[in-house]
């Protein structure tokens, strides 16, 4: 086993320990569980946990082959003097010239948001003027078992039917993750909730009629296949409280001051500078 391998076996085996700990170490420096997470975040844009559990180790794997041979490339650089050549000074200089007036706008620009209040009045009034935003449809909290051929569907509701309660549920959960062919097959064939109109009509029809705690007496045949379905939970159309929604109307409200200050803001900055 090479000394590569042995330290890719090592993290593997540390994944399951904290964040901060340190993986591996190279010439000294080391790579800890949070540089490679911080890695999988920005490589795949927040949404490494979509990845599929399969292909997560792998990831992983890459990740840490990467980050050594970053550290490997860096460490060799400075040993050779890279970090004292002019080259590297001037290109360094330019980086950091940008990166400080990027910076300074996104300070500027919390700063200058920050100074935007909005009172408790301006948001009542919103609210009680546009109450119909914040309709919810109803909505339905549901699992289904997605299958190829009718006659599995079947089958799988022969299995379901005499079953009630907790029961049901459990065993509906255990077979979407053994027989599913549908994304949602190893969450137990959760579809979170959704509202009117999300899913395809066959689909979409069928669940809302359903009572909760049931399943559907029949195969339910879409595009993708054929479905047995669990309906778990159901919200009745309602309208969100003040409450509930006061801190996302306070952010919109804030947001279209701060575009109505800049216009403002940036008006009298350009009288007072010096354009050729």
């Amino acid at each position: 086993m090479t000394k590569m391998t042995k330290l890719l076996a090592a993290f593997l085996c540390a994944c399951s320990l904290a964040s901060a700990n340190t993986l591996v170490t190279v010439n000294g420096v080391p790579i800890t569980q949070n540089d490679v997470d911080t890695e999988l975040m920005n490589a795949t844009q927040g949404r490494f946990d979509q990845v599929p559990v399969e292909k997560q180790a792998e990831f992983r794997r890459q990740v840490l082959e990467q980050l050594i041979a970053k550290e490997l490339v860096f460490s060799d650089a400075k040993k050779i003097g890279v970090l004292e050549s002019k080259e590297f000074k001037d290109e360094y200089a330019k980086v950091q010239e940008r990166i400080k007036k990027e910076l300074a706008i996104q300070v500027w620009q919390k700063q200058e948001l920050d100074k935007i209040k909005v009172s408790d009045k301006e948001l009542k009034s919103y609210y009680d003027a546009n109450k119909e935003e914040f309709n919810e449809k109803e909505s339905v909290h549901a699992r289904h078992i997605l299958v190829k051929e009718e006659s599995d569907a079947k089958s799988i509701i022969s299995e379901l039917k005499s079953l009630k309660g907790t029961k049901l549920k459990d065993k509906f959960i255990e077979l979407a993750k053994s027989k599913s062919t549908g994304p949602s097959g190893p969450k137990g064939g959760d579809l979170g909730f959704f509202a009117q109109g999300q899913m395809v009509p066959e689909f979409n029809d069928k669940v809302f009629s359903m009572k909760v705690g049931t399943i559907t007496d029949v195969p339910v045949k879409t595009q993708f296949g054929y479905h047995v379905i669990y309906l778990e939970e159901k919200k009745e159309k309602a309208t969100r409280s003040f409450t509930e929604v006061k801190s996302f109307i306070e952010q919109r409200l804030k947001m279209e001051k701060f575009k109505a200050y800049i216009q403002t803001k940036m008006k009298e900055l350009e009288k007072q500078a010096t354009i050729k």
